[in-house]
């Protein structure tokens, strides 16, 4: 099949422009006017077009703040008696991120052609999430389509606050790591080489740490695109293996294991699961179904897992609180609070507090977590620098000692 570019405008007099593949010329404008588009172009796509259409894998991912923006300004427009296509034109002019702008347009196209507002989200899966997709045919289908987004927005914003969380606890870490690594270059490239020069002239004796800081310097200037071929492949080996099924259950269980990190992962998949479960059952979706979708939130590979088997359980009418204690990997509160929910009937509500409890526990952990990294990293620091400013002040040392005999 062919690629196809084309202009068109739609029943609202805005023109748009995109490509879409097509066995021929008249099949390419045939699929177009089915999606309510009026053709004004079409030709077959250039080099140039194909060029610019893989730009769009770079363009910017819609985040959990996107999201939670879309529904908010949805739900003041639905109750302030603002159509839903209306609504939907709106914010496509006024969304910033140009992924979600074309998200938000597709589904407007859809909505236009009578499909139901789920269905034409659910044609952007990369986009709009599952679990918003399932809120919205609850909505529809119950005629609260403006209380759903409102679920779905706080819902959003407390994922975006737990992962600016998360994230912060990251990037000091990564920061320092490379600051140290950028260091150790400079020094072995520029800094050590001007010290050494200096003693070979006056013919000292090299202690051994210095000759082992000299042959890493040595080796640093005449073969560095070596170490820099070295940090690539490994880099690249990185993200490989976390693709793998192997690489995944291995780093899912270090995060759970390490120290001071693993606190932090218990602790933020235990608010994400009570959060997104609360969420799901509060819209009238069967219990199965929202551990099914609340498991593909979650990333870490054990806790999806357990979720998954928890789904089989519950599907033969075991209550939730059992397969969860069985899994090992949750707080004995979620499994308590869950059976307490359970007995009482009132399940969303108990998740609901349970979910703000570990939302500020997560806070707490990481706030622990960057203040053991913080000494930590600056220790490792002050080695690293300390073992190159030995070797260059252990000359120094043999050479003061060597004069005192004189």
């Amino acid at each position: 099949m062919a690629t196809y570019s084309y202009t068109a405008v739609d029943k609202a007099g805005k023109k748009t422009k995109g490509s879409i593949e097509a066995e021929s010329l008249e099949k390419a404008r045939s699929l177009v006017k089915n999606d309510g588009l009026m053709v004004t172009e079409l030709r077959e796509a250039s080099m140039m077009d194909k060029e610019i259409s893989l730009g769009g894998a770079f363009k910017k991912k819609v985040s959990v703040r996107d999201l939670s923006i879309f529904c908010r300004q949805f739900v003041s427009m639905h109750r302030a008696g603002v159509t839903i296509l209306e609504s939907l034109r709106m914010l496509t002019e006024q969304s910033e991120n140009e992924t979600m702008r074309e998200a938000i347009q597709e589904a407007y196209l859809g909505v236009q052609k009578g499909d139901s507002l789920a269905v034409s989200m659910a044609r952007s899966p990369k986009v709009f999430p599952k679990l918003l997709i399932h809120m919205v045919t609850a909505g529809e289908a119950s005629g609260s389509l403006d209380v759903a987004f409102e679920r779905m927005s706080e819902q959003f914003e407390k994922s975006a606050k737990l992962q600016g969380m998360i994230k912060k606890a990251m990037i000091y870490p990564i920061v320092v790591a490379i600051v140290a690594v950028v260091v150790v270059i400079v020094m072995l490239t520029f800094v050590v080489p001007n010290f050494i020069g200096m003693f070979e002239d006056m013919d000292i004796e090299m202690p051994a740490i210095t000759m082992a800081v000299v042959s890493a310097s040595e080796f640093m200037q005449a073969k560095w695109y070596i170490v820099v071929a070295v940090i690539l492949a490994l880099v690249g080996f990185i993200v490989w293996f976390k693709r793998q099924p192997m690489g995944e259950a291995l780093i899912s269980k270090a995060a759970i294991k390490i120290p001071l990190f693993g606190n932090v992962t218990i602790k933020s998949s235990s608010a994400k699961l009570a959060r997104t479960l609360s969420t799901m059952l509060a819209a009238g979706i069967p219990m199965p179904e929202a551990v099914e979708i609340t498991a593909g939130t979650i990333n870490n590979l054990y806790y999806k897992e357990a979720l998954m088997n928890a789904k089989t359980d519950v599907m033969q009418g075991v209550p939730l609180s059992q397969p969860l204690e069985r899994s090992g990997l949750f707080p004995p509160m979620v499994y308590h609070m869950t059976r307490i929910g359970e007995e009482t009937g009132n399940i969303e509500e108990m998740l609901d507090r349970l979910a703000d409890y570990y939302e500020e526990e997560v806070e707490v952990a990481t706030q622990s977590l960057m203040a053991a990294l913080e000494p930590m990293l600056i220790i490792l620091m002050a080695g690293v620098c300390g073992v190159i400013l030995g070797a260059v002040m252990a000359p120094m040392a043999a050479m003061y000692e060597g004069l005192d005999n004189l």
